[in-house]
Formats: C-alpha cells, structure tokens, sequence
C-alpha cells in the first residue's frame, strides 16, 4: 500500500477521535459550536490527538532504532527495561526535588532510560547465545527488576499513587498546557530519518560498521539518545504504553523489508494509527467511561507479541 492510502487513513482516523467523547460534538456544530464545545476541542481533543500522533509514531520508532542497533526483532523500549528505568528517573525527581518541574522530571527521566537502555545493551553485548527469543525475555526481567526497585522506594516514601500515575498509559488527562512536553519527540524523529542509513550499518554489526569507516559507539549512542528522550518524553506526557514499539516495526517489515531508511516513515505512520484506533474504541467500549490506552495496546500488543515469537520459532 502506498504512503498516502496509510496518510489518508491516518487523517479520517484523526477527524473521527475529534468527534468522540462525553461532550457530544457532530459535524455540523462546527459551524455553530457552543462556547463549551470550544473549549472541549481546543483544550482537550485537539491536544489529545496531537499527543496520540506523536506518542504513536515516536514510540514505534524507538522500537525500530533498537531493533536495529541491538540485532534482534523483539527488542523495544518495552522489552530492555527502557520504560521502567525512565519511570525510576521520576520517582527519583518526585522524591529528591519536591514539587520538581516537568522539565526535572524530564531530565532525570532521560538520565535513568538513557542508563537503563546502555545498561541492557551491556548485558547484551554478553550473552553468549543472542537467540532472537532469549533476548527479550533478558530485556523483560532486566524490566522487572528495576520495576521492583521503583515499587519498593515508592513503599518506602509513601509515593506509591505517584508511581501507579506513570505506570498506566491514559491521554483522558491530556489538555492543553498539559501536554507539551510530547513536542519533544518531533525533531528526535527528523533527527532519526537523518541517521537512518547509519543505524542501518551499525545494525550489521561493529566489525562491519568499522570497515565501512562508521564511528560505530558514536551512532549508537546517538541512537539510544533518540529512544531515551523519546521514551521520557511520552511517559511524563501520558504514561507507559507497552509493546508499540516491538510491535510495529515487525508488522511493517514483514512486508516492507529492514531498508530503514524505507520503513521509517510507514513505522511512525502505523504506530499513529494503532494507537488512534485503539484510543478510539477504548473510548467507545464502556462510554461514557473509557478504557485507558495502556490497556487496549497491552492487550493487543501482548497476543501479537506472542503470535511473533511462535512464528520466529517456527521459522527457527
């Protein structure tokens, strides 16, 4: 399917979660909307969509940038402990600096997934069998334990509400003044179509990566830089959302191939979509209530994830 059938699709997505909510708001409004219904689309659902698109697109690149960097198809924000780490940088910011700022927690958030995610990569680069299935569930208990460890100081600190805040992906809370934050993540995915190719070589290897004259250790860490930044950015703005990362970028390269380069843009526009589309049903399913998006995609994600794994070792 071309790019623009998926932008398209994207854009009538985007039109129908304007027009989904408590606040009942059709098209014809629009030429004569009430001040409520004003302030309902500019402060909470133009926002919410902007957050969707972006948190969508940059999560599935992240996912894709590690795939690369890390040579194996199942590693993703969600799966080397990336996410938990960036959750442990704001309960650090929440608990040394009361009443921290966005922009503290934003840095300390960075700080923690950036170390988390080389720390991952470390253990990585030891494992004597880097089987395709093994590696993930390293990257899944590596996960686990820093996620025991925020639980524990959040025991300990009575910040235990603060840390099931960052722990549930929901954009219900998205508004303008609110949500900035996520803009973040729109040069970091410009910076990475930039480096595209070079996250492509480096993804063969080092050795490989050195004989073509790639400064290997400074492409990845510009890579992991990427997925760090981006990984804070969207869980100080909305929360954990699992497994989009690891997801996307395997459905769009079993039909698109691995040319970074090509897939990027069919991964950011897939990884808005999914995300779209399960905000939307997740807002339908018990309306007027609404299921949060760290649910519906934990769902999904989850069985896709296993249907992966079951075909890689079928194909093994």
């Amino acid at each position: 399917m071309r790019i623009r059938y998926w932008v398209l699709i994207l854009l009538v997505l985007s039109v129908i979660s304007l027009f989904v909510g408590v606040i009942n708001i059709s098209v014809n409004d629009l030429f004569n909307l009430t001040d409520a219904q004003k302030q309902t689309i500019l402060i909470s659902r133009i926002p919410r969509l902007i957050t969707i698109l972006i948190a969508g697109a940059s999560l599935s690149i992240s996912g894709l940038i590690m795939q690369k960097l890390s040579q194996n198809p199942f590693v993703s924000p969600t799966t080397a402990g990336t996410m938990e780490s960036a959750r442990l940088g704001i309960l650090i910011a929440i608990l040394l600096f009361a009443g921290a700022s966005p922009i503290i927690k934003m840095a300390l958030a960075f700080i923690f997934a950036l170390l988390g995610t080389f720390i991952f990569m470390k253990i990585l680069h030891h494992i004597r069998y880097k089987d395709a299935i093994f590696v993930p569930l390293i990257g899944l208990m590596f996960g686990g334990i820093i996620g025991s460890i925020s639980t524990f100081i959040a025991y300990k600190y009575d910040l235990i509400q603060n840390l099931s805040s960052w722990l549930i992906g929901d954009f219900s809370m998205v508004m303008s003044g609110r949500y900035e934050l996520i803009y973040i993540s729109i040069p970091l995915m410009i910076v990475a179509y930039l480096y595209a190719h070079q996250f492509s070589i480096a993804g063969m290897g080092q050795d490989f990566a050195k004989n073509l004259g790639l400064k290997y250790k400074q492409i990845m860490n510009i890579g992991l830089a990427i997925v760090a930044m981006i990984t804070a950015s969207v869980i100080l703005t909305v929360g954990m959302i699992p497994f989009l990362g690891l997801i996307v970028p395997n459905i769009v390269s079993l039909y698109m191939g691995d040319n970074i380069r090509t897939t990027l843009p069919y991964t950011a526009i897939l990884g808005a979509i999914v995300v779209l589309v399960c905000d939307v049903v997740g807002r339908l399913v018990i309306y007027p209530y609404e299921i949060p998006i760290s649910v519906m995609i934990g769902i999904i994600g989850s069985a896709i994830f296993i249907w992966l794994l079951f075909k890689k070792a079928a194909a093994a």
